[in-house]
């Protein structure tokens, strides 16, 4: 079988460290033929550096001299939907970094056009191979937790806004915390239950502590220049009653410097995600059961190859094209929500 040709679109940190050593690690199925940035410089060094022939500072010149079967984008969230769109149109597999988009139908019309053109669109939620989300679904299908019908999932930072990149530019990140780290979690909460749309949700966002500035613990960011949301909460109701509480902070005043797990209520059995621990009935008494002998797992690793799965026809559990439009819409709605 001839190896799948993959083009790195991005010139950060993401490509350089998450997805080029993943992709090289997998090169008996695929093999990096270029890197492309507006940043020619930064293709160029950061091509040199892992060892990759080709350069190039425009994506059409990339398409024309490469040919690459699937593209992998690494760029501000604003330029997903164009950069996909081109990939797709060039017949690409396409591995987008989170989140999907900036507004919801430019995620449905992704979804839509890899469809028409029989490619896979897969979007990098890579918390998905964490060995404690696999042990919780193979609980859920073995019916230790019966019908789940409530999730509180949180992404939370007491004082991690990010001192560098975009993260706090509206129009090229659309969003703070939520869209930057709630959807992570989110995505695991939507999987659990089988990836539903909300019949109903409330939503409130915050920037108190981003617009007034103070101590940071990720760099030091300017208030003047703060867009986004530091903090968001949201509620989700289904139509089978199930419910997910999600909350996400940049910056939040609470005790612990971080916060990132999902509480998983279940008609027989609960759960807790990280580390995780089986909330039951055993022998006739209440039981907390914890799983002291989980393998760690290189998440990105797994994550990638569940891409190059798909890409090839296999079972794949990588977050499709269909779901990340699911999960925008719900992002734009909790927005929404938040300024009425």
């Amino acid at each position: 079988m001839s190896r799948l040709k993959a083009a790195i679109i991005g010139g950060g940190n993401i490509a350089d460290t998450n997805h080029i050593p993943a992709l090289k690690q997998l090169s008996e199925q695929v093999e990096i033929v270029a890197v492309c940035s507006r940043d020619f410089s930064k293709a160029r060094a950061l091509a040199d550096k892992h060892g990759i022939a080709h350069a190039f500072g425009e994506t059409a010149e990339l398409y024309r001299q490469c040919t690459p079967n699937l593209v992998v984008i690494c760029t501000p969230n604003n330029l997903h939907y164009p950069q996909t769109m081109e990939a797709l149109e060039n017949s690409c597999h396409v591995f987008c970094e989170k989140p999907p988009a900036v507004k919801a139908q430019n995620a449905r019309d992704m979804a839509d056009l890899a469809n028409k053109k029989g490619v896979v669109l897969a979007y990098n939620f890579q918390l998905r191979q964490a060995s404690e989300f696999a042990l919780l679904m193979r609980c859920k299908a073995d019916g230790l937790l019966g019908d789940i019908y409530h999730i509180k999932a949180n992404f939370l930072r007491r004082r991690g806004i990010p001192g560098w990149g975009y993260f706090t530019n509206k129009a090229m990140q659309g969003g703070g915390a939520l869209i930057d780290l709630g959807v992570h979690v989110l995505d695991l909460a939507l999987y659990a239950l089988g990836y539903p749309t909300p019949e109903q949700v409330i939503a409130n966002t915050y920037d108190f502590i981003g617009k007034a500035g103070g101590k940071g613990l990720m760099g030091t960011w300017d208030p003047a220049t703060f867009e986004v949301e530091d903090a968001a909460t949201a509620y989700l109701s289904f139509p089978n009653k199930a419910s997910i509480m999600l909350s996400a902070s940049f910056a939040l005043n609470m005790q612990a410097e971080k916060d990132r797990n999902l509480d998983i209520f279940g008609s027989k059995g609960g759960a807790k995600l990280f580390p995780f621990t089986l909330h039951t009935e055993l022998a006739g008494e209440l039981a907390d059961i914890q799983f002291p002998f989980l393998e760690e797992t290189d998440i990105q690793l797994k994550n990638t190859s569940a891409f190059l799965d798909a890409c090839l026809g296999k079972p794949s559990n990588v977050c499709t094209g269909e779901q990340g439009a699911i999960l925008q819409e719900i992002v734009e709605r909790i927005y929404q929500s938040s300024t009425r």
